[in-house]
């Protein structure tokens, strides 16, 4: 197995992938906007410190977002009237979904990331 890149490089690959913003608010992650990675599978349900399954948050987003699932967390900005970037969210569980098929393991990600690319998909 391929030892994964430390946070701090991690954060810097999802930003140049998704932008240097939050992909559930868009505030740009500049200045006093502290970025951090926000795991789409959290780690409590098994979700692996991967590039795959790290998006970039602002602190309060990743902070309320807590431990509530990608599509749950959606719905809510959406109803703060945030325009979140689901495309954003969408690609890295697809990217995620790909990275557990191609490196195995992670077992008790899987049904929880099935579970959101479903929900994902009747959003879209």
């Amino acid at each position: 197995m391929t030892a994964q890149p430390a946070r701090a490089e991690r954060l810097r690959s999802a930003a140049l992938r998704d932008g240097e913003h939050c992909v559930w608010c868009r505030r740009p992650c500049t200045g006093l906007v502290r970025a951090t990675t926000d795991h789409l599978v959290p780690k409590v349900k098994g979700g692996p410190s991967w590039l795959e399954n790290e998006v970039v948050a602002c602190g309060r987003c990743n902070r309320e977002r807590g431990h509530l699932s990608p599509a749950d967390w959606l719905a809510e900005c959406e109803r703060r009237g945030w325009e979140p970037d689901t495309a954003a969210v969408t690609r890295a569980l697809t990217a995620l979904d790909r990275a557990i098929a191609q490196r195995g393991g992670q077992r008790r990600a899987r049904p929880y990331l099935a579970a959101q690319l479903r929900r994902m998909a009747r959003v879209a």
